[in-house]
């Protein structure tokens, strides 16, 4: 096992193009095929010859990293919220993909038990987040009837999918245009460096030898060139 290439998890989309300064400053150069955006390849070499990339839905990041698949990750962490898998150990906060998990409404609305959180006790919620919603609204004492999206999440409430959504939020101008405002925050969120447990104690060695590199870039981040 230990003669084998490591891979390293990482997100396709937005997240993608925030850690490929990482990657440089932690001397990981992918082969150009990794650029290449008519590619239809899913894993790539790089310049170090035991690791190896794989590009993978924001969501199955960490569930290749949970169960063994790849030996370490970069995902936000609203995701490690959601799917709390107990495999996975995130020694840092990698500072890109900042932005927060919020639960929106239409704005103006005319509900005035919906417009305030206070007076919430039964509502329907559109989300691709489940679980982190369903403990969020059972803290709260609130019965949420959670509606499962993963894309266009603002129609819900516009067409009366949903009350409200919880969704990721960076600048809110998403919102905005579609005629919804942010009600509450439940987390901010940001990217992390995710290992798997067990790849941690059978390769460790080599697994630190990573680690430190984007540690040591977070320290001390290079300057712009």
């Amino acid at each position: 096992m230990n003669n084998t290439s490591l891979i390293l998890a990482l997100p396709k989309g937005r997240i993608l193009k925030a850690c490929l300064p990482l990657l440089q400053a932690a001397d990981i150069i992918p082969e150009p095929a990794f650029f290449d955006e008519n590619s239809r390849l899913l894993r790539f070499k790089t310049n170090d010859p035991s690791l190896d990339i794989i590009r993978v839905r924001s969501f199955d990041v960490a569930t290749f990293v949970a169960f063994g698949t790849a030996s370490l990750g970069i995902c936000g962490s609203d995701v490690l919220m959601e799917f709390d898998y107990p495999d996975i150990y995130a020694p840092l906060d990698l500072n890109v993909g900042r932005c927060r998990l919020s639960v929106a409404q239409l704005a103006n609305t005319k509900d005035k038990n919906l417009g305030d959180p206070a007076r919430w006790s039964q509502i329907r919620v559109a989300t691709k987040y489940p679980n982190i919603t369903k403990r969020f609204f059972a803290h709260k004492g609130v019965q949420a009837d959670i509606v499962n999206l993963h894309g266009a999440m603002e129609l819900a409430p516009v067409l009366k999918l949903s009350n409200l959504i919880i969704d990721l939020v960076d600048t809110g101008s998403t919102l905005k245009a579609n005629g919804l405002q942010e009600v509450e925050t439940i987390v901010d969120v940001s990217s992390r460096l995710i290992i798997n447990r067990t790849a941690l104690k059978t390769q460790s060695v080599r697994i630190n030898a990573l680690t430190d590199r984007f540690r040591k870039m977070i320290i001390s981040p290079q300057s712009p060139s």
